[in-house]
């Protein structure tokens, strides 16, 4: 991690927004130390380096369920609706912001997002474990399950009681 960022705060400011991990713009232009206003018009003047899926704006609805859920954090009056990059348009913006902190920012960014997928992807397999586990558990009550039934069958009253078998001796 360099001088400019830390993991921590990196990570409260990736939000998950129509199913996607993305930055408020916002949130980039102070990292990368320039005005919300000078990040969004270099990224207009290359627009056509940030398709939908690098980059939209937040409607209505989104940018009020933000607010909400991030009460202790001031966006101020925006007079627009904020855009959001995703790791992808956070990628890109190295390439439309050039200066040496933009470069350092992007490259600790990216590697915060790798990190969440590793850890997504190992989250994923320790679920699939547990299932392993639930089920195999599943099997094994089944069978103890069986088992109680077998000794509580051969408990109940009258098993315990033989006849004699073969020839006995008769009393004359």
């Amino acid at each position: 991690m360099n001088e400019f960022l830390n993991e921590e705060e990196v990570l409260q400011l990736i939000h998950k927004i129509r199913m996607q991990k993305v930055m408020l713009d916002s949130d980039l232009a102070e990292m990368y130390g320039v005005s919300t206003k000078v990040l969004n018009q270099a990224v207009k003047r290359s627009i056509d380096r940030f398709p939908d899926d690098f980059m939209f704006q937040l409607n209505l609805e989104e940018w009020e369920i933000l607010k909400s859920q991030n009460a202790t954090s001031s966006w101020g009056g925006r007079r627009t609706l904020p855009y959001v990059f995703t790791e992808q348009g956070v990628a890109m913006l190295s390439s439309v912001l050039n200066s040496p902190r933009a470069i350092q920012v992007n490259i600790s960014i990216i590697w915060i997002f790798v990190k969440i997928r590793a850890w997504a992807l190992n989250y994923s397999e320790l679920q699939e474990k547990i299932q392993a586990l639930q089920d195999a558990e599943s099997n094994q009550n089944q069978h103890i399950n069986h088992i109680y039934q077998m000794i509580e069958e051969l408990l109940k009253p009258g098993l315990g009681e033989r006849k004699e078998i073969g020839f006995g001796r008769k009393s004359s």
